[in-house]
């Protein structure tokens, strides 16, 4: 059995998410050895129980993942787990990120620079509008475009990337064996073209309500920040914006008519906080050093990132590191920066290639 393998047998295994599992591995070291492990073994971990332990010796040992690995190369998904160098360096940084996750098409190292544009399925023309727009306007400065494929503000959101030959990436609540809803299989195929579909179930999950709010923080984490279109009161996009806020990202909100129950959730996010939208540029000057970065690509004439001159800001946060591994909370202690400073200016370090995350939010220089 592979490491890969085990890692697969342990996420199809009710009751074992990250957290659990990173207990797991610190005490066993490897995925293999945490299913060869004994029953004593297991309970003795602290917070393993009976139902755990049994849970991996009679499920995890035992179930058939052949016809998971196989359905998933018939559709041409990638499975990537936690460890992977190609896992999405934003969403291994959040608190629980997948210890799987399914990609359908490809996610490039400068989807790091990602906007969740979200809202209602059930919306007006003008949320439709304003959705399509601002992810045409996103992706012209160079965003990728994260959304949730649901009908109504999602895929407008989607096919206003794509229109604009942008990138996109739509976080499912089912698995990529079933998608959902059905209306929208030829936007999937688009988005595939210019992005990808992207999943933490496994492969023939159907969608179900209960998958939805953990779907949210898979959007939430995959972007710097969710901009919310349109949303009455009980609308799902308010779940991805209280994500947003507890991994630390931005929230923004287009204000609409007050006399529209789907302005309702827009109004309350602003009245709470969220940075209300009117153009582009509200968004992209309170993701502060991003504007600057986003700036200079505007007027340089070369793509490579590394040409680029750095800033006051780059250079403090830069000249401290080396290849000794510097925790971000201590790089944050040092330069008496705020966290949202030095995250986006790692991001952008990131981006010219200049420095190097590990695990653990630990960064050297590359």
């Amino acid at each position: 059995m592979t490491e890969f393998e085990a890692l697969l047998r342990l996420n199809m295994t009710k009751g074992i998410g990250i957290r659990t599992y990173k207990t797991l591995l610190e005490r066993f070291g490897s995925s293999e050895a945490i299913l060869n492990a004994s029953r004593e073994e297991l309970e003795a971990v602290h917070g393993i129980g009976p139902k755990l332990a049994t849970a991996i010796i009679e499920t995890a040992r035992n179930i058939d993942i052949e016809p998971e690995i196989n359905l998933a190369k018939e559709r041409n998904v990638q499975i990537l787990p936690y460890t992977s160098d190609q896992y999405p360096k934003h969403l291994k940084a959040i608190y629980d990120p997948p210890l799987v996750l399914y990609v359908k098409g490809n996610i490039l190292e400068t989807d790091i620079l990602a906007l969740a544009v979200v809202g209602a399925r059930r919306c007006t023309y003008y949320g439709l509008s304003q959705a399509e727009r601002f992810s045409r306007l996103l992706v012209q400065k160079g965003f990728c475009i994260v959304s949730g494929m649901a009908r109504g503000i999602d895929a407008a959101a989607h096919r206003g990337a794509i229109d604009s030959n942008g990138r996109t990436i739509a976080v499912l609540g089912s698995g990529l064996g079933i998608m959902y809803p059905r209306e929208n299989i030829e936007l999937a195929e688009h988005i595939v073209q210019h992005g990808a579909l992207v999943s933490e179930f496994p492969m023939n999950t159907p969608p179900d309500f209960r998958n939805f709010p953990p779907r949210n923080r898979l959007i939430s984490g995959l972007s710097l920040g969710v901009l919310v279109v349109e949303s009455s009161l009980n609308s799902g996009s308010l779940i991805t914006a209280q994500w947003a806020l507890e991994q630390g990202k931005e929230v923004f909100a287009i204000p609409g008519n007050i006399d529209n129950v789907y302005s309702r959730g827009t109004h309350k996010l602003i009245k709470e906080g969220a940075k209300l939208v009117e153009d582009i540029t509200d968004i992209i000057q309170e993701l502060g050093p991003v504007a600057e970065f986003l700036d200079r690509c505007d007027e340089s004439e070369t793509n490579d990132p590394r040409s680029l001159s750095l800033n006051s800001q780059e250079k403090k946060i830069f000249s401290l590191l080396s290849s000794n591994p510097k925790d971000i909370e201590e790089i944050i202690q040092i330069t008496g920066l705020p966290t949202s400073v030095v995250s986006s200016t790692l991001m952008i370090l990131e981006i010219k290639k200049l420095i190097k995350q590990l695990s653990g939010k630990r960064f050297v220089k590359a």
